[in-house]
């Protein structure tokens, strides 16, 4: 009987953590566009 306890218990540990991984590990929201591109553009006109 303990064994079977164990047994449930142990699958549905491995069951929340697959769940929870996949919730979490979703692609990262992007960063903002850095500042040094309206630069580039200076540089290219002063050239």
């Amino acid at each position: 009987m303990l064994w079977l306890i164990l047994e449930a218990g142990s699958a549905f540990f491995i069951f929340v953590f697959i769940v929870w991984w996949t919730m979490f590990s979703g692609k990262k929201p992007t960063q903002p566009a850095q500042r040094s591109k309206p630069d580039d553009q200076a540089d290219d006109q002063s050239a």
